[in-house]
């Protein structure tokens, strides 16, 4: 039989190596890739907006959302694409595919923006209305629809275009069938129906690229201000912390989406990957014991 110093010797050793492989479990993690990204192809994603589902602010993953590397901006009008975001102006342009341009025209579709969404449109947008019947309500002296002027600049401007003829019209044609449209005062949200106001195609022009003169170098599409004010410290550590700021649940709580998936209602600093009260924990208690019976056993024979 062993003596009593030597069982204590080997008792110590072998309770001292559960620890170091806990450790190097710990130091060696299996990756977990988390649900949320800061980049959506070659736009940088940040709070309040997210990637996908459960990422950023609720109020603004219900319209904006990340689609195999194309950012998207929904409204009960249709999917546009997210061309830019500016975080320090708070905008962002979208683009409609069926929007007209200089260099293509073609039929397009309504637009609206939904009432109860964190957006709102900016005052650079130039909301142009082609291809519209002589008999438009836009064309009405009593409504007064359509601005001062925009007949001998914008819509001269766009009728001069080659993609004119896409809408059926020669280029160069009288700018009697365009206006610069300017909608009745709408407490929230914007529509802007074509069938209504008999038109075949819209356009926005967000800047003149330093040449009104040109309208090659215009800029087309629509420029949307959203509310910043979402923003708070609980975000600010998340972020701080190497986290991206999202919420979970049925209340849609707040949440800190780490690198390796976890979620927490703080920030990420202390959710590291060692195995803690889980079932592998179990696991290396069950085989450490079993060693350690093992070798007592045949160090007593």
């Amino acid at each position: 039989m062993p003596s009593i110093s030597n069982a204590w010797i080997v008792t110590y050793i072998l309770l001292s190596l559960p620890i170091h492989f806990t450790i190097s479990a710990a130091v060696n993690p299996i990756p977990i890739n988390g649900t949320c990204h800061d980049t959506c192809g070659t736009i940088s994603v940040k709070y309040p907006f997210g990637s996908g589902f459960g990422c950023g602010q609720p109020d603004f993953a219900r319209y904006v959302r990340c689609n195999a590397g194309t950012l998207e901006f929904s409204t009960g009008t249709g999917i546009y694409n997210v061309s830019d975001i500016d975080y320090s102006s708070g905008t962002l342009i979208i683009r409609d595919p069926f929007m007209s341009t200089c260099s293509s025209m073609q039929n397009s579709g309504s637009f609206s923006l939904d009432r109860a969404s964190p957006f709102t449109l900016t005052g650079e947008n130039i909301f142009v209305l082609l291809g519209c019947s002589t008999n438009s309500p836009l064309f009405d002296p009593a409504e007064d629809l359509c601005a001062m002027g925009s007949r001998s600049r914008v819509c001269r401007g766009l009728y001069s275009c080659k993609g004119v003829t896409g809408i059926g019209l020669p280029q160069n044609a009288p700018p009697s069938t365009c206006c610069v449209y300017e909608s009745p005062i709408q407490l929230a949200g914007y529509t802007l129906d074509l069938p209504k106001l008999q038109c075949s195609s819209y356009t926005s022009v967000y800047s003149f690229g330093g040449s009104e003169g040109d309208p090659m170098k215009w800029k087309f599409g629509i420029s949307l201000q959203y509310n910043d004010s979402y923003y708070s410290n609980v975000c600010k550590d998340c972020e701080t912390s190497g986290g991206l700021c999202g919420f979970t649940g049925f209340d849609q709580s707040f949440a800190c989406v780490c690198e390796n998936g976890k979620n927490t209602s703080t920030s990420c600093f202390g959710q590291g990957y060692a195995w803690s009260g889980t079932r592998e924990s179990k696991i290396l208690n069950k085989l450490s014991f079993g060693g350690l019976l093992l070798l007592w056993l045949l160090i007593s024979f």
